[in-house]
Protein backbone atom coordinates (compact mmCIF):
# COMPACT_ATOMS: atom_id res chain seq x y z
CA UNK A 1 0.00 0.00 0.00
CA UNK A 2 2.28 2.49 -1.36
CA UNK A 3 1.53 6.27 -0.05
CA UNK A 4 -0.33 5.33 2.99
CA UNK A 5 -0.01 8.65 5.21
CA UNK A 6 -0.50 8.18 8.77
CA UNK A 7 -3.88 9.21 9.71
CA UNK A 8 -4.28 12.47 12.07
CA UNK A 9 -4.75 11.72 15.65
CA UNK A 10 -3.30 8.03 15.56
CA UNK A 11 -0.70 5.95 16.66
CA UNK A 12 1.38 4.18 13.91
CA UNK A 13 2.43 0.72 14.87
CA UNK A 14 5.12 -1.81 12.82
CA UNK A 15 6.07 -5.23 13.34
CA UNK A 16 8.45 -7.31 11.63
CA UNK A 17 10.31 -10.11 11.50
CA UNK A 18 13.62 -9.25 9.74
CA UNK A 19 15.53 -12.16 9.51
CA UNK A 20 16.00 -12.69 6.28
CA UNK A 21 16.09 -16.31 5.33
CA UNK A 22 15.26 -17.44 1.89
CA UNK A 23 18.59 -15.96 0.47
CA UNK A 24 16.67 -12.17 0.96
CA UNK A 25 18.91 -9.94 2.37
CA UNK A 26 21.97 -12.05 3.04
CA UNK A 27 24.33 -9.48 4.12
CA UNK A 28 21.57 -8.40 6.84
CA UNK A 29 21.76 -4.95 5.26
CA UNK A 30 20.28 -2.92 8.29
CA UNK A 31 20.31 0.51 6.53
CA UNK A 32 17.88 -1.00 4.24
CA UNK A 33 16.03 -2.48 6.85
CA UNK A 34 15.62 1.00 8.63
CA UNK A 35 14.78 2.85 5.45
CA UNK A 36 12.00 0.40 4.90
CA UNK A 37 11.01 1.54 8.36
CA UNK A 38 11.47 4.76 8.36
CA UNK A 39 9.13 4.78 5.08
CA UNK A 40 5.88 4.34 6.85
CA UNK A 41 6.62 6.87 9.93
CA UNK A 42 5.62 4.27 12.96
CA UNK A 43 6.04 5.58 16.33
CA UNK A 44 6.65 2.15 17.91
CA UNK A 45 8.23 -0.83 16.03
CA UNK A 46 8.52 -4.50 17.63
CA UNK A 47 11.32 -6.17 15.39
CA UNK A 48 11.99 -9.84 15.52
CA UNK A 49 14.86 -12.01 14.92
CA UNK A 50 17.43 -9.18 15.36
CA UNK A 51 20.86 -10.62 14.55
CA UNK A 52 24.02 -9.08 15.55
CA UNK A 53 25.72 -12.89 14.35
CA UNK A 54 24.52 -12.11 10.99
CA UNK A 55 26.54 -8.64 10.82
CA UNK A 56 29.45 -8.33 8.94
CA UNK A 57 32.99 -7.03 11.03
CA UNK A 58 32.51 -3.61 10.26
CA UNK A 59 29.17 -3.01 10.52
CA UNK A 60 26.99 -2.02 13.31
CA UNK A 61 25.33 -3.98 16.24
CA UNK A 62 21.64 -3.85 15.39
CA UNK A 63 20.65 -3.70 19.16
CA UNK A 64 22.57 -0.43 18.72
CA UNK A 65 22.03 0.84 15.97
CA UNK A 66 18.22 0.23 15.05
CA UNK A 67 16.86 2.22 18.07
CA UNK A 68 18.45 5.33 16.81
CA UNK A 69 17.75 4.73 13.30
CA UNK A 70 13.69 4.16 13.27
CA UNK A 71 13.29 5.44 17.01
CA UNK A 72 14.33 6.99 20.01
CA UNK A 73 13.70 4.49 23.21
CA UNK A 74 14.68 1.10 22.36
CA UNK A 75 14.14 -2.04 24.54
CA UNK A 76 16.15 -5.22 23.61
CA UNK A 77 15.03 -8.94 24.67
CA UNK A 78 18.46 -11.24 24.12
CA UNK A 79 16.64 -15.06 23.77
CA UNK A 80 20.31 -16.23 22.62
CA UNK A 81 24.01 -15.08 22.99
CA UNK A 82 27.20 -16.75 22.19
CA UNK A 83 30.64 -15.40 21.31
CA UNK A 84 29.58 -14.30 17.92
CA UNK A 85 27.05 -12.00 19.14
CA UNK A 86 23.48 -11.61 20.43
CA UNK A 87 19.91 -12.90 18.93
CA UNK A 88 16.19 -11.66 19.76
CA UNK A 89 13.88 -9.21 19.30
CA UNK A 90 13.87 -5.54 19.94
CA UNK A 91 10.80 -2.85 20.51
CA UNK A 92 11.51 0.98 19.72
CA UNK A 93 9.57 3.38 20.13
CA UNK A 94 9.83 7.60 19.34
CA UNK A 95 7.28 8.11 22.59
CA UNK A 96 8.89 7.74 26.06
CA UNK A 97 8.80 4.62 27.87
CA UNK A 98 7.60 5.12 31.53
CA UNK A 99 8.33 1.32 32.45
CA UNK A 100 8.87 -1.87 30.87
CA UNK A 101 9.46 -6.08 31.58
CA UNK A 102 11.47 -8.71 29.56
CA UNK A 103 9.45 -11.74 30.68
CA UNK A 104 11.19 -14.79 30.03
CA UNK A 105 8.18 -17.25 27.91
CA UNK A 106 10.50 -20.16 26.85
CA UNK A 107 9.08 -23.68 27.13
CA UNK A 108 10.53 -26.85 27.93
CA UNK A 109 13.81 -27.57 25.78
CA UNK A 110 12.57 -25.52 22.62
CA UNK A 111 14.10 -22.52 21.44
CA UNK A 112 14.52 -19.70 24.25
CA UNK A 113 11.52 -17.10 23.65
CA UNK A 114 10.79 -13.67 25.36
CA UNK A 115 7.55 -11.15 25.54
CA UNK A 116 8.90 -7.19 25.98
CA UNK A 117 6.10 -5.39 27.81
CA UNK A 118 6.09 -1.66 27.96
CA UNK A 119 4.41 1.23 29.09
CA UNK A 120 4.62 3.73 26.21
CA UNK A 121 3.33 7.45 26.96
CA UNK A 122 1.44 8.45 23.48
CA UNK A 123 -0.03 11.86 23.00
CA UNK A 124 -3.20 10.02 23.29
CA UNK A 125 -2.36 8.71 26.25
CA UNK A 126 -0.66 5.62 27.87
CA UNK A 127 -0.59 2.33 26.10
CA UNK A 128 0.31 -0.96 26.80
CA UNK A 129 2.76 -2.87 24.42
CA UNK A 130 3.28 -6.35 24.34
CA UNK A 131 5.96 -7.51 21.64
CA UNK A 132 6.89 -11.47 21.22
CA UNK A 133 7.87 -13.91 19.03
CA UNK A 134 6.07 -17.47 19.75
CA UNK A 135 7.43 -20.95 19.67
CA UNK A 136 6.52 -23.23 16.75
CA UNK A 137 4.73 -26.09 18.64
CA UNK A 138 1.25 -25.97 19.31
CA UNK A 139 1.72 -26.87 23.35
CA UNK A 140 4.35 -24.25 23.52
CA UNK A 141 2.17 -21.23 22.16
CA UNK A 142 -0.59 -22.06 24.12
CA UNK A 143 1.41 -21.59 27.25
CA UNK A 144 2.90 -18.46 25.98
CA UNK A 145 -0.57 -17.43 24.66
CA UNK A 146 -1.80 -17.16 28.22
CA UNK A 147 1.93 -15.00 29.52
CA UNK A 148 0.62 -12.33 26.70
CA UNK A 149 -2.80 -12.44 28.36
CA UNK A 150 -1.46 -11.62 31.72
CA UNK A 151 0.53 -9.13 30.47
CA UNK A 152 -1.81 -7.21 28.83
CA UNK A 153 -4.38 -7.69 31.32
CA UNK A 154 -6.27 -4.62 32.41
CA UNK A 155 -8.86 -1.74 31.31
CA UNK A 156 -6.48 0.47 29.33
CA UNK A 157 -5.97 0.41 26.02
CA UNK A 158 -3.10 -2.29 24.87
CA UNK A 159 -1.54 -3.77 21.71
CA UNK A 160 0.11 -7.15 21.76
CA UNK A 161 2.24 -7.47 18.49
CA UNK A 162 4.72 -10.07 16.94
CA UNK A 163 5.45 -13.01 14.82
CA UNK A 164 3.27 -15.30 16.42
CA UNK A 165 4.06 -18.30 14.33
CA UNK A 166 0.34 -19.62 14.51
CA UNK A 167 -1.51 -20.61 11.75
CA UNK A 168 -4.33 -23.32 13.13
CA UNK A 169 -7.58 -22.10 14.22
CA UNK A 170 -8.17 -25.00 17.28
CA UNK A 171 -6.30 -24.01 20.51
CA UNK A 172 -4.43 -21.12 18.52
CA UNK A 173 -3.36 -18.23 19.90
CA UNK A 174 -5.33 -16.06 18.23
CA UNK A 175 -8.12 -17.51 19.25
CA UNK A 176 -7.20 -17.03 22.77
CA UNK A 177 -6.15 -13.47 22.40
CA UNK A 178 -8.99 -11.89 20.26
CA UNK A 179 -11.26 -12.59 23.58
CA UNK A 180 -9.44 -9.68 25.02
CA UNK A 181 -8.12 -7.85 22.34
CA UNK A 182 -10.78 -7.80 19.64
CA UNK A 183 -9.18 -5.66 17.34
CA UNK A 184 -6.53 -7.73 14.77
CA UNK A 185 -4.62 -7.85 11.53
CA UNK A 186 -5.45 -10.75 8.86
CA UNK A 187 -2.64 -10.85 6.93
CA UNK A 188 -0.65 -13.49 5.14
CA UNK A 189 2.83 -12.51 5.57
CA UNK A 190 4.67 -15.61 4.93
CA UNK A 191 6.34 -16.45 3.07
CA UNK A 192 7.11 -12.84 1.49
CA UNK A 193 7.24 -14.06 -2.49
CA UNK A 194 3.97 -15.77 -1.82
CA UNK A 195 2.28 -15.50 1.54
CA UNK A 196 0.13 -18.27 2.50
CA UNK A 197 0.35 -17.97 6.93
CA UNK A 198 -0.79 -14.93 8.56
CA UNK A 199 2.05 -15.22 11.09
CA UNK A 200 2.48 -11.60 12.20
CA UNK A 201 -0.28 -9.94 13.57
CA UNK A 202 -0.89 -6.70 15.39
CA UNK A 203 -3.80 -6.93 18.09
CA UNK A 204 -5.58 -4.32 20.42
CA UNK A 205 -7.98 -3.00 23.12
CA UNK A 206 -10.76 -1.93 22.37
CA UNK A 207 -11.88 -3.53 18.88
CA UNK A 208 -12.54 0.33 17.36
CA UNK A 209 -8.42 1.39 17.93
CA UNK A 210 -7.79 -0.65 14.82
CA UNK A 211 -8.82 2.47 12.62
CA UNK A 212 -6.39 1.28 9.14
CA UNK A 213 -3.62 -1.61 8.84
CA UNK A 214 -1.77 -3.00 5.84
CA UNK A 215 1.54 -4.82 4.59
CA UNK A 216 4.12 -3.33 2.56
CA UNK A 217 5.17 -6.38 0.14
CA UNK A 218 8.07 -4.61 -1.43
CA UNK A 219 9.61 -5.24 2.07
CA UNK A 220 9.94 -9.26 0.06
CA UNK A 221 13.53 -7.92 -0.96
CA UNK A 222 14.53 -7.64 2.32
CA UNK A 223 12.93 -10.56 4.63
CA UNK A 224 10.94 -13.75 4.33
CA UNK A 225 8.42 -12.17 6.68
CA UNK A 226 5.97 -9.08 5.34
CA UNK A 227 5.47 -5.90 8.08
CA UNK A 228 2.24 -4.90 9.18
CA UNK A 229 1.48 -1.54 9.95
CA UNK A 230 -1.52 -0.22 11.92
CA UNK A 231 -3.11 3.07 12.66
CA UNK A 232 -4.43 3.34 16.12
CA UNK A 233 -6.77 5.45 18.23
CA UNK A 234 -5.81 3.97 21.64
CA UNK A 235 -8.42 6.69 23.06
CA UNK A 236 -11.77 6.30 20.99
Amino acid sequence: MRGAEKLPDCVRVMTWNIHGTFGSNPRFDLVRVADLIRRWDPDIVALQEVDSRRALADAANPFEYLPGAVGVYGIGAISMTGADGDYGQMLISRFPVSQHEVRDISFGEHEPRRAIRAEIATPLGPLTVVATHLGLSISERRQQAAVLIELAAGDAPAVVVGDFNDWFWPGSVRSVLSRILAGRTRFRTFPAMFPLLRLDRIYCRPRVALIRSFVDRSARALSDHLPVIADLRPGV
